[in-house]
């Protein structure tokens, strides 16, 4: 057996990725052309690449198929209930870092805070006849932040592509997304809630709880993330 190391297939993301372990002694190459996803590890033995989506890597993680992974914050806590039980953080790479926000139109000057929302959504029901639509791609977050948070009369809807455009494509009313400069959002005339911050996320190392480790495979572990800390 080897451990798996799973790590984003492509762009910035790959890129820094490499660049982080590589300052550390260890090299990540793709092998051959962008369509394989395999990869190799040089600097240290027993340690097998995998190239993935940053949006695989969690449930590779959960279902102990990769051993370590590098994905953002925000995808973990998306899409593993009770992530705390099923991955580990072991280190926060110092790239990729985003926020995960409530945006609503820069023009309703009356609405700052999640109180104001709350009190929004509830007349535009009553005006409307059906709640106000908040485009996301983070459902599960979204709706714990916002009953946590009391706000109601509310449905999410499903955002595929730029979800910033939902707004004034009049699919949704406001927006809960991913922001690092927050240009975006004042291109498409949106501001962030005074108290809309969901989760801070960046890049970070993460191991599964739930993989299975031969006496070899821990003894490789220790030795990497020693060279990694």
């Amino acid at each position: 057996m080897s451990l798996k190391l799973g790590v984003p297939s492509k762009g910035r993301l790959m890129e820094k990725t490499f660049s982080w372990f590589e300052k550390r002694g260890i090299t990540l190459s793709r092998s051959g052309s962008e369509r394989e996803y395999a990869g190799k590890v040089d600097g240290i033995d027993g340690v097998t690449l995998v190239l993935l989506s940053a949006g695989e890597i969690p449930r590779e993680l959960a279902s102990g198929r990769i051993h370590l992974g590098v994905t953002g914050t925000d995808l973990v806590h998306e899409k593993l209930p009770r992530w705390e039980q099923q991955v580990e953080q072991v280190s926060l790479l110092g790239f990729g870092q985003a926020d995960l926000i409530i945006a609503t139109p820069a023009c309703w000057v009356d609405v700052d805070s999640l109180d104001d929302l709350d009190a929004v959504a509830a007349a535009f029901r009553k005006t409307h006849g059906h709640r106000l639509r908040i485009a996301t791609k983070y459902h599960r977050l979204v709706r714990e932040f916002l009953s946590d948070a009391g706000v109601a009369d509310f449905t999410l809807v499903d955002s595929q592509g730029a979800t910033e455009g939902t707004v004034v494509n009049e699919t949704a009313e406001a927006i809960a997304d991913i922001t690092s400069t927050g240009e975006t959002l004042r291109a498409n005339h949106l501001k962030i809630l005074s108290d809309g911050l969901i989760l801070k996320s960046q890049a970070t190392l993460w191991r599964s709880r739930v993989a299975s480790y031969d006496t070899t495979d821990k003894q490789i572990l220790t030795e990497l993330l020693d060279r990694l800390s």
